[in-house]
């Protein structure tokens, strides 16, 4: 018992020490596998009906990046709702959410020791930790008393933490308003990551958030710039009002002045009354000016000023409308490239990059993969009815090595459409006595189709090579470079065009017209060649 206390003393002190708050995390769990000697344990975050793992030990490296939604997860459920020390019984019924989760454990969990302790303050559930161990009888020495003492050390930490945290973010900027530590009800934005490239961007998020100035957010497709302005918008003090989205490459000449500025009635054909353009929508929020390099140079001009005089006119009006919006822009070109060749406004670049954000492409990102892959295989466990979805070793190393051209766009698309397959693969017929092994599935290799990261150098680099990143197609599945030798060469040019075109397709969002871009196709002949190959009717 002596020797439990001390181990409790390190605790408290490593809590209380100037590591960071990962590293206490981390080694919080490591004294508790050391003195409980169990196999596995995690600490949780509670927060709107889930738990956020903050730190493991002993599990896959994606329960990092998993979030358990308790409705899902009978165990996690019953912790957040016990208010104590709950020990399941060894037989116990109910799926355990680290079923295949275990290091070095593939096989489902049959009998053994598992208590979930809550972790409260002023009897508010903030968090938990679990603690795993193969022995059913394990725990059975260890007394309530003991893990309660734990379990009140741990919520302190964590509480702590979460003060720090919330104080970093409000002392982020020089004018501070008094706010509440409770969290705003509506963050809900999460960037997965943990890599030094996510918490440098998330350093930038938090810097520029409460502030007025215009963010021009640039990026590879797919990296998640939408998910950054939402961050940006729902740390501001300009949360509670709209964030406005608007797609600048899906904008026709025709109708875009009307879109970003309104229109009154009878102003052209088809103007049948009074209409808010986006401006006007996002008054006293924040406006998302998506692919801002595809605007017209005419539209850029009248964009840089409303941005110059806070002002606005409506087509077919004379009058000037103030409004008070932020603007929030985002583009995968090369800004300077662009103002260098003619195609883009100094004066609005200028006006646009107050404060640039660049977000890191995914190969950038060490170890953010296996996080991402663990948060899309765990959604995708509710959408297909799963109690369980598991990553083989084998595709987790290939998924580390692989380069993603797309980015996480590619990376969310491969788990789901993998996830599909390894349910449909899975031929048991269902009984009572595998109906709970049915709820279970493990993604393999076999289940996607990446070629190596060798394959792929040109592509980390953004080329357009079409025989890199995933076959999109949704009807073949060949490798046209390997079967080349065996068509004549009409059919080889054809299915190369295909995969090519499918591919951009993809991972510009599904937008023609931003595949005619990166193809270098007139939009109009890209249809019809499309039309030709049977890729659209």
């Amino acid at each position: 018992m002596i020797s439990l206390m001390v181990q409790w003393q390190n605790i408290t002190q490593d809590l209380n020490s100037g590591l960071t708050t990962p590293d206490r995390f981390d080694r919080l769990l490591a004294t508790i596998r050391q003195v409980l000697n169990c196999d596995a344990s995690a600490l949780l975050l509670y927060q709107d009906q889930q738990f956020t793992p903050l730190a493991t030990n002993g599990l896959a490296d994606d329960v990092l990046g998993r979030r358990f939604v308790i409705d899902d997860h009978p165990r996690l459920e019953a912790i957040a709702r016990a208010g104590d020390i709950v020990r399941f019984p060894a037989d116990s019924h109910l799926a355990d959410p680290y079923d295949g989760l275990i290091s070095n454990h593939d096989e489902k969990l049959q009998v053994h020791s598992c208590i979930g302790l809550p972790l409260l303050i002023d009897d508010r559930l903030i968090g938990a930790i679990t603690i795993d161990a193969f022995d059913p009888g394990q725990f059975d020495l260890l007394r309530n008393e003991d893990l309660r003492f734990v379990s009140a050390l741990a919520a302190s930490g964590l509480h702590t933490a979460l003060l720090i945290e919330q104080l970093e973010k409000q002392t982020s900027v020089s004018a501070i308003e008094s706010q509440t530590l409770t969290p705003r009800s509506n963050d809900k934005i999460e960037m997965i990551g943990k890599s030094t490239n996510m918490q440098a961007l998330k350093e930038q998020i938090n810097a520029v958030a409460n502030t007025d100035l215009t963010v021009l957010i640039m990026g590879e497709t797919g990296v998640g710039k939408e998910l950054v302005a939402s961050a940006i918008h729902q740390q501001s003090n300009r949360a509670s009002n709209q964030l406005v989205y608007l797609n600048c490459a899906a904008l026709p000449e025709s109708v875009a002045e009307s879109e970003l500025f309104g229109h009154v009635k009878g102003a052209f054909t088809g103007a049948i009354s009074n209409r808010k353009g986006k401006f006007e929508q996002a008054d006293g929020g924040t406006l998302f000016l998506d692919e801002i390099g595809e605007l017209s140079l005419s539209l850029q001009a009248k964009l840089l000023r409303a941005l110059q005089y806070g002002d606005i006119q409506r087509v077919g009006d004379d009058r000037h409308i103030t409004v008070n919006t932020r603007i929030v822009a985002a583009t995968n070109r090369s800004m300077h490239e662009e103002v260098k060749a003619g195609r883009f406004r100094a004066d609005l670049y200028h006006r646009l990059s107050v404060f640039p954000i660049a977000v890191p492409p995914l190969r950038e990102r060490e170890g953010d993969v296996i996080l991402l892959a663990g948060f899309f295989a765990e959604r995708m466990c509710r959408k297909l009815n799963l109690s369980n979805i598991r990553l083989s070793e084998s595709l987790t190393q290939t998924l580390k090595d692989y380069t993603w051209p797309g980015n996480i766009r590619e990376l969310e698309h491969l788990i789901s459409r993998a996830a599909v397959l390894a349910k449909a693969s899975n031929k048991t017929p269902l009984t009572a006595d595998n109906r709970q092994n049915i709820k279970q599935i493990t993604l393999d290799t076999e289940h996607i189709n990446l070629q190596s990261s060798n394959d792929n150098s040109s592509s980390a680099h953004g080329s357009n090579d079409s025989s890199s990143g995933t076959d999109i197609s949704a009807g073949n599945n060949s490798d046209t470079s390997a079967n080349i030798s065996c068509q004549n060469f009409k059919q080889a040019t054809e299915d190369f065009q295909k995969q090519l075109i499918q591919q951009s397709y993809q991972q510009n969002q599904q937008n023609w017209s931003a595949t005619a871009r990166e193809l270098g196709l007139d939009t109009g002949n890209l249809h019809r060649l499309a039309k030709r190959l049977g890729i659209k009717k």
